[in-house]
């Protein structure tokens, strides 16, 4: 299986996958001309764009995805807060949260997730080759327990100590704290979730939207590992 990052954090979210059959793209928050180098410019074979919730860093480029020919994907909520033009509407697929749809050789569940966000959701993407991938941004909890998976690709977007110091320093409001913590994964939730879950059958992790300032890649990684006992990826290389 095929994992990708085309960008991942607070300045812009995207990713590539594939079963080897059907290519998707999951977040639209990278512009379109760097997705399109970045894919060698064979556009034509993403089948479909997943988008979790409205925020700039997420969706800001998916009108500009639909005007380039790609099938986007999102909650009611979370389309009528983008607001896509009608001329766009045949691109547009609205979804609801734990009811699953195909595209192409994926299974896909949306499921709703913790965020300050309008209707954000997680996925959980089947393949029809024996894949099972879990992609979680955004969000300080997830209420559900997955069986099976084989692929996680999850948000660690701060450590809690590292956090604190910037505080400390002065270099991080302790309002914007706040907020982060209370829309974001922490190293500590993470560790937490995964320990939750059935990794029984996991392969490899990919962890994404790593804070550049409240994280601390080298340790996230090690510690994951530790916990996951298998390989670990830093979205973009931070580690």
């Amino acid at each position: 299986m095929l994992i990708q990052t085309i960008g991942s954090g607070s300045s812009g979210n995207c990713y590539r996958i594939s079963d080897g059959q059907t290519e998707l793209l999951l977040e639209a928050g990278i512009n379109f001309k760097t997705v399109q180098k970045a894919l060698q410019f064979k556009t034509s074979r993403i089948k479909g764009v997943l988008i979790t919730h409205e925020h700039l860093d997420h969706a800001g480029h998916m009108v500009e995805y639909m005007k380039n020919g790609l099938d986007c994907y999102l909650t009611n909520g979370t389309a009528n807060v983008i607001g896509v033009p009608e001329k766009y509407h045949h691109r547009l697929y609205r979804t609801i949260t734990k009811e699953p749809f195909k595209i192409g050789t994926w299974t896909i569940l949306p499921f709703d997730i913790e965020h300050d966000a309008k209707e954000p959701c997680g996925y959980l993407l089947k393949s029809d080759f024996g894949y099972k991938l879990l992609f979680v941004t955004d969000t300080y909890y997830v209420r559900y327990k997955f069986k099976g998976i084989t692929h996680i690709m999850l948000e660690i977007n701060y450590v809690y100590e590292q956090m604190q110091k910037n505080i400390q320093e002065g270099t991080l409001h302790p309002g914007l704290a706040h907020r982060i913590m209370k829309s974001h994964f922490s190293l500590e939730h993470a560790s937490n979730f995964l320990q939750a879950t059935d990794t029984s059958k996991l392969q490899e992790i990919h962890l994404i939207h790593l804070s550049n300032s409240n994280s601390n890649a080298p340790l996230i990684k090690d510690s994951i590992q530790k916990i996951a006992g298998v390989p670990v990826y830093i979205a973009g290389g931070k580690a």
